[in-house]
């Protein structure tokens, strides 16, 4: 429920602080007042789209940006909202939850819910649970499917139901995407088959092994090279392995020379035994340097093996437009499990044919629950509208609610239309067709009512749904509405009409004033006094008689027995 309401500095609004009131209030004030851009401020807090415009003075006293802000406070002590600030993150204060949006004049716009910033878009998912505005462009919901449909929902109380049906259609549909899929890659791969084939077997033929194309570039490399190599290690040989001049014998003698004067010099020793580690460590390289040179050879007819098959692993890769054998072996897997695919694709497509098959079924039978559940919440619906209808002078009326079969969609297989005759030899209609504008307002209402008990939506705003009636009808639908405020709801309704204005528990009015800085409207709750003239004004114009003032008593009176 809204507690109070704080406005500055928006369009024609300076600064608004104000109460409200559980039960039925009314706002009333002529004609550009200013009670839409109060409905426009709310709207923000519901997370509507800002716009820098509404900011009504863009810079302050000392020339620099401006700034909006709007700002509510809601007990919510009777509504359980404590799984959406959990599942928020955002701190709960049931007794005050507060709103607040912020707007500068250079277009910047930020959310609060219990001073914790928000995105816009858990704003406006709060706020569709706190408010509802229902304006004059509300009535066309009555030419929508979906919202006729989402009545007989709400007065079924087929949320559960429905919220299990969509489960399953998302599944149904899922599967059905899946088995669209493989139908197209099977399509696209039949088309491919041959193609697929003959690459497959070009790679299988190669018989890739991978890491072999880094061994034959090295081996490449040293054929190339077989001449200088040979010449560098039969030097090295030489230098080793000479009879008397050889690194390996001249080790040996030094190593003897050591070895001789060790029983008298016990340095020598020591010296001799890290020479003697040297020494055969040098001699297993001079035998292996000269192994090498006896195996190192040119190959004219390797070296030519080795251009041939790297020639034909460089022509794979530009074919394939990869770099490594690897790619080439993960590609002719990719084309293995493709052929794999076309071949097991009638077992795989029959699989998810009986899958598809199985959840449509599944989704037939809940949808064919949830038109049962409609079709009996339908009858209820016909009979409540009727015996609301009547007292708001259509005694003829006829209401039905026709429910036509549909092809699944995410609300079942049912489309709801609503049929609407006002008169007797007057066929049924649907009500958006049939109905004057002022027959849509009381059907509109009827509904709201209806739905209001069920949904415990905390506050309801009507802007001006009194439009096209008048005398003992706009009374009774300002009962309807004082019906929808009890029970700790609140139900404020912007209203022309002084049948309606007196029904009201309280009553606001709003003004516009000329003041030196410029036009600007203002809100503010009337005494009982007060009530009294602003009804007599609404009876009678500008004028109040004093027959005026008593029929404006008289209207309060009888709202009060």
């Amino acid at each position: 429920m809204l507690k109070h309401l704080y406005i500055k500095n928006f369009t024609l609004i300076d600064q608004l602080d104000i109460d409200f009131f559980p039960g039925f209030s009314v706002i009333t004030g002529e004609t550009g007042a200013g009670k839409s851009i109060i409905l426009g401020a709310i709207g923000l807090l519901l997370g509507n789209r800002a716009d820098s415009k509404q900011v009504k003075r863009p810079k302050d006293k000392n020339g620099k940006a401006a700034k909006c802000t709007i700002e509510a406070h809601f007990d919510l002590s009777h509504y359980h909202f404590e799984q959406f600030f959990e599942e928020n993150d955002i701190d709960y204060d049931p007794e005050d939850t507060i709103i607040r949006r912020e707007l500068t004049s250079t277009g910047k716009s930020r959310s609060f819910i219990n001073d914790m910033p928000v995105s816009q878009q858990v704003m406006r998912r709060l706020g569709e649970q706190l408010i509802d505005i229902h304006s004059q462009h509300q009535n066309l919901l009555l030419q929508k499917d979906d919202f006729q449909l989402s009545v007989i929902d709400i007065i079924a109380n087929n949320a559960k139901m429905r919220a299990d049906f969509s489960a399953a259609f998302v599944r149904y549909r899922e599967a059905e995407r899946r088995l669209n899929t493989l139908l197209n890659q099977i399509a696209t791969d039949e088309q491919n088959r041959d193609f697929l084939q003959f690459q497959f077997n070009e790679l299988s033929t190669a018989q890739l092994s991978e890491g072999e194309q880094e061994e034959l570039e090295q081996e490449s490399q040293t054929l190339n090279h077989a001449s200088d190599i040979k010449s560098a290690i039969f030097s090295a040989d030489t230098l080793l392995s000479s009879d008397d001049q050889g690194a390996v014998s001249q080790v040996s003698m030094a190593l003897q020379h050591l070895q001789s004067i060790a029983p008298v010099y016990p340095k020598a020793q020591e010296l001799a035994a890290r020479l003697d580690a040297v020494h055969v460590e040098l001699d297993d390289i001079a035998q292996e340097v000269s192994s090498d040179m006896e195996s190192i050879d040119f190959d004219p007819a390797r070296q030519d093996a080795i251009n041939a098959r790297l020639d034909q692993l460089y022509t794979l890769e530009q074919k394939y437009h990869v770099t490594t054998v690897k790619e080439l072996l993960e590609h002719q897997e990719t084309i293995r499990k493709q052929l794999e695919t076309i071949e097991n694709a009638d077992g795989d497509v029959e699989a998810l044919r009986q899958e598809v098959a199985q959840l449509k079924a599944q989704c037939e039978q809940k949808a064919t629950l949830l038109t049962q559940s409609r079709t009996a919440s339908a009858r209820k619906v016909e009979a409540e509208m009727r015996a609301r209808l009547v007292p708001l002078g259509i005694p003829n009326v006829r209401f039905e609610v026709e429910i036509q079969p549909a092809e699944l969609s995410t609300s079942g297989a049912d489309r709801v239309v609503f049929l609407f005759s006002a008169n007797r030899g007057t066929p049924l209609q649907p009500v958006s067709q049939v109905a004057s504008g002022g027959e849509i307002a009381r059907v509109m209402l009827s509904l709201k009512a209806m739905i209001s008990g069920t949904i415990k939506l905390p506050t309801i705003i009507f802007d001006e749904i009194d439009t096209g009636v008048s005398g003992k009808i706009a009374e009774k639908m300002a009962m309807i509405m004082e019906e929808m405020g009890a029970g700790g709801r609140q139900v404020i309704s912007i209203t022309h009409l002084p049948q309606i204005a007196a029904r009201g528990q309280h009553h606001y009015k709003v003004e516009k004033m000329d003041t030196p800085d410029g036009t600007e409207s203002r809100m503010r709750q009337l005494t009982p006094d007060e009530r009294v003239g602003e009804i007599a004004l609404m009876l009678s114009g500008e004028n109040v008689s004093p027959a005026a003032l008593e029929n404006a008593k008289a209207l309060l009176g009888a709202s009060k027995r």
